[in-house]
């Protein structure tokens, strides 16, 4: 299935399914590097998402329809085929504690399991970036163990730390930046997700993998990780 709303005169939406399959975020993956490949200085932004991609084209240099083509051609060669992960892996260090973890003890209280055990389940899966977006560098990974499932705060925290993990129902995701959210935080990656100033901003690409790595306290500050004081 495959279907094309014209948002604006510079902006094409593509729906690739109504409901989010994990299976369909390599032939995203693959389409938007496809895209970018085929039209490097006729696009402004393309943004994927679970089950879309959102193209903002420049109208005077490239038509619609030559997009809706050039999509329409490739999806129909690479829908009944398989594709494979073909994004990197990333590996993320991650300090689980209370002090960076606001949520660690609850949630684990909530759920009856130690938090020796959220850790596992949460550092054990290798996790697929779906989508990026909410804030620049922002990626959602799925998915989370539906033992530690949790949905997010009725009320989203005022401020969280740089490099806040955090986890909302199956989904979970690194904060690259200080901002509000409502995430159930459980730890902190002292990694840098987003800098404006190299190329490119953020390591994350729709199909990449994601695994993260536990890290003591030690690690996690020489790694350049401080201790967040301001929970709100």
């Amino acid at each position: 299935m495959i279907r094309f709303d014209s948002v604006s005169e510079t902006c094409l939406m593509v729906h690739l399914a109504d409901e989010i399959d994990l299976s369909l975020t390599p032939l995203i993956g693959r389409l938007v590097s496809q895209i970018q490949a085929d039209f490097p200085h006729q696009l402004i932004e393309i943004v994927p998402s679970y089950t879309s991609i959102l193209i903002h084209f420049h109208p005077d240099q490239i038509t619609e329809r030559l997009l809706r083509e050039r999509i329409s051609l490739c999806h129909s060669q690479w829908q009944d085929t398989p594709v494979s992960a073909v994004g990197k892996v990333i590996e993320l260090p991650v300090y689980y504690h209370p002090d960076v973890g606001p949520d660690l003890i609850p949630l684990a209280e909530a759920k009856g399991l130690s938090v020796e055990q959220v850790i596992a389940l949460h550092s054990q899966p290798i996790y697929t970036v779906c989508a990026i977006g909410f804030a620049p560098g922002f990626a959602f990974l799925a998915s989370v163990d539906e033992a530690i499932a949790m949905p997010r705060h009725a009320e989203p925290r005022l401020s969280l730390a740089p490099g806040s993990v955090g986890i909302a129902d199956r989904q979970t995701a690194v904060y690259p930046a200080q901002s509000p959210g409502g995430w159930q935080i459980i730890g902190n990656c002292p990694k840098s997700l987003f800098n404006p100033e190299r190329e490119p901003m953020t390591p994350f690409t729709v199909g990449d993998q994601v695994r993260f790595q536990p890290v003591d306290r030690s690690t996690f500050k020489s790694l350049g990780g401080e201790i967040w004081p301001h929970w709100k």
